[in-house]
């Protein structure tokens, strides 16, 4: 499969895709919200839930466990860390569809999924990527259907905007740039999305991580 010429894997370099699951768990308060991320989805019995850019699977697997009767689907561009993502939903003993495929060209059906999850994604892709994805997104999911994402959003403080600057410098000023503008609410707005709301601001080591809501109406 090709990717699209923009594409940048896990923490921006290969050699560092081993590293990935330990320095998120150590540097972005993973645990806690991944918790709160799947809380706020509040996922039914046998919902279908996509996770978009799901990287190594953590928080798919997440989902999976905290609602097993869920229909769990993860996606992303990166062969190498889906290989990581099988192994680790194996090891876990969790049934979950990894698909490779691009955000912003989701393979599936319209109105697929009742919700659709996605974190620390959305700051490697481009403002045209992020908006085609959100587009995709809301195709994708059924009426009523539910969209919950964490990453980096406008800091809550000049410190957090200063220790933001470490993800720009590994990740690319280009990428980031539309999240520290906390510009992902006005591109989920276009995209035809409705009721969104920024549900939680936790401060890390990087920046403000951010929790967003949002539903097809």
């Amino acid at each position: 499969m090709q990717h699209d010429s923009e594409y940048i894997p896990a923490l921006r370099y290969r050699w560092l895709t081993s590293l990935y699951d330990p320095i998120i768990a150590i540097t972005t308060r993973e645990k806690k919200f991944k918790k709160h991320l799947i809380d706020l989805a509040d996922i039914k019995t046998n919902d279908a839930v996509l996770d978009v850019g799901c990287g190594t699977g953590t928080l798919a697997i997440g989902i999976k466990k905290t609602a097993s009767g869920a229909n769990v689907i993860g996606i992303d561009g990166d062969p190498e860390i889906l290989e990581l993502a099988r192994r680790k939903a194996q090891k876990e003993k969790v049934e979950i569809v990894f698909d490779q495929g691009l955000s912003f060209d989701l393979p599936y059906q319209n109105s697929q999924f009742d919700r659709c999850l996605s974190s620390l994604f959305f700051h490697h892709l481009t403002l045209d990527n992020k908006l085609r994805t959100f587009r995709e997104i809301h195709r994708v999911l059924k009426i009523g259907g539910q969209c919950h994402i964490a990453d980096w959003g406008k800091p809550t403080n000049l410190f957090m905007r200063l220790l933001y600057y470490q993800i720009q410098v590994l990740d690319g000023f280009k990428t980031t740039r539309d999240n520290v503008e906390g510009q992902l609410p006005a591109l989920m707005q276009s995209s035809g999305f409705s009721n969104i709301l920024i549900k939680e601001e936790l401060a890390t080591i990087f920046g403000t991580m951010t929790l967003y809501s949002a539903k097809k109406l």
